[in-house]
């Protein structure tokens, strides 16, 4: 017989259950083409000679595609590279095994937020992934072990379904997508920005209010601290030609928004000054107060972002990302949040910013800036009702312009098959070197024909 206690906790219980019912976990996937993902890392099941380790996901560059079949009460995970061997188990390591093994068949089980447990069926072994030790490198074998959030994974389709945006009034700001110049600042027409030398290679080659006029809408900003305030530079302003500084480049954006009541602008500042100096700059830009648009009041995090529409209704049309760390402001008593400046790990995800050097091959791999940081921040990340706005970066560590123009004319494809599933997310803003050069707005056009499930 249950006592008084008991029955109060079952009634508690079963009232809460009423109140937040639980979302309905997702359904097994249908056969087709996967990534494994990991939803702890954001990283793919990738076949390596026999070994199943985490990559970097880069495409079917590197055999990470699998074919999910059904297995009779289970299913197989075969390599589209290796026809007849699949994901499965060797001991307590994933290895590809043959698709006829008892080792090769996994019980898939939905885990609530279209995460899913491959199981060894019969028992209690689940896939799984191990955390990076810090100073590790990818990549690290896949194990097969306990239950726990280390073995919860995405499947994520190769070619997902998209649908139509929806109407101009209601599509939201995460669903649309905007041209960004890398190193805005550095185009050698508004000033210059590092020892003569780097001028010869400039990020771009037009100042902010060409940017402007052509259609760039995010813009990313390096600032200094020096006795003259936040100036805009690369590295060290000891050289600068000709200083600019960061409230002159907020200036010219904001006479451009009162310019133009329909547009929406976001600047992304990889940030060196202190929070005081930063709060000073802003206060002599004119009008920003009126333009500024702070998520954290709005409650985007419960609710989602909201729509386009709704923002330039409100005249919250000015976004500001730092990238400087919340911990580092909060040991100094003052944080960029309270006057209005983001900080960009809540509220975005970015990939890895290089795409290697100058000249020769690329890499499109496509993994998150942060989480190799040690802050384990998967490009994958989402929350209940909010899904970060995603930084699809697209340049290389030097912009030779000849080079910058041939990869860009190649981001869309870069975008659609590799970034957008290592995301499972459409990028919000495309940030090129020379957008000027092997037409990007062609990509962002295309980008927001359609949204990403």
């Amino acid at each position: 017989m249950r006592t008084p206690h008991a029955l109060l906790a079952t009634t508690v219980a079963l009232a809460a259950a009423v109140v937040a019912p639980q979302p309905a976990a997702a359904a097994v996937p249908a056969p087709g083409t996967y990534y494994v993902q990991s939803a702890t890392t954001g990283l793919n099941a990738a076949d390596s000679g026999g070994a199943v380790e985490q990559h970097r996901p880069r495409g079917n560059e590197d055999r990470q595609q699998w074919r999910l079949k059904p297995d009779g009460t289970s299913h197989l995970l075969e390599s589209t590279d290796a026809p007849g061997n699949c994901l499965g188990r060797s001991g307590d390591q994933a290895a590809t095994v043959a698709c006829t093994s008892a080792d090769a068949a996994w019980e898939i089980t939905p885990a609530g937020d279209d995460r899913y447990t491959l199981k060894a069926p019969g028992t209690t072994r689940h896939l799984t992934v191990a955390p990076k030790p810090s100073g590790a490198t990818y990549p690290a074998r896949l194990g097969v072990g306990g239950a726990g959030d280390l073995a919860t994974w995405y499947l994520t389709p190769v070619d997902p379904a998209t649908a139509p945006m929806p109407p101009e009034d209601r599509r939201t700001l995460d669903q649309v997508t905007f041209l960004t110049a890398h190193n805005a600042y550095a185009n050698g027409v508004d000033g210059g920005f590092a020892p003569p030398f780097v001028n010869l290679v400039p990020n771009q080659t037009r100042g902010i209010e060409r940017q402007l006029s052509d259609g760039v809408r995010g813009f990313m900003l390096d600032i200094h601290q020096t006795p003259d305030g936040a100036i805009l530079c690369h590295n060290s302003c000891t050289l600068v030609s000709r200083p600019v500084a960061l409230w002159v480049d907020l200036q010219r954006m904001v006479d451009f928004l009162e310019a133009h009541p329909d547009q929406v602008l976001t600047v992304f500042l990889e940030d060196y000054v202190d929070p005081g100096v930063l709060r000073a700059e802003l206060a002599r830009v004119d009008g920003l107060s009126d333009v500024l648009y702070r998520p954290d009041r709005t409650g985007v995090r419960m609710n989602g972002w909201p729509a386009m529409a709704d923002l330039i209704a409100a005249n919250d049309r000015l976004l500001i990302f730092t990238d400087h760390s919340r911990s580092a402001d909060q040991s100094a008593g003052l944080t960029r949040d309270s006057f209005g400046v983001m900080y960009q790990r809540e509220w975005t995800v970015e990939n890895y910013w290089s795409m290697g050097s100058g000249v020769g091959s690329s890499d499109w791999s496509c993994y998150s800036r942060w989480y190799d940081a040690g802050t384990n921040i998967p490009l994958t990340r989402t929350e209940p009702g909010f899904r970060p706005l995603f930084v699809m970066n697209h340049f290389r560590d030097v912009p030779i312009a000849a080079t910058a123009a041939t990869d860009n004319t190649k981001l869309a494809d870069r975008a659609r098959r590799f970034c957008q599933p290592a995301a499972r997310k459409k990028p919000t803003f495309l940030a090129v070197d020379h957008y000027d050069l092997g037409n990007p707005a062609s990509a962002v056009a295309t980008l927001n024909s359609y949204t990403y499930p």
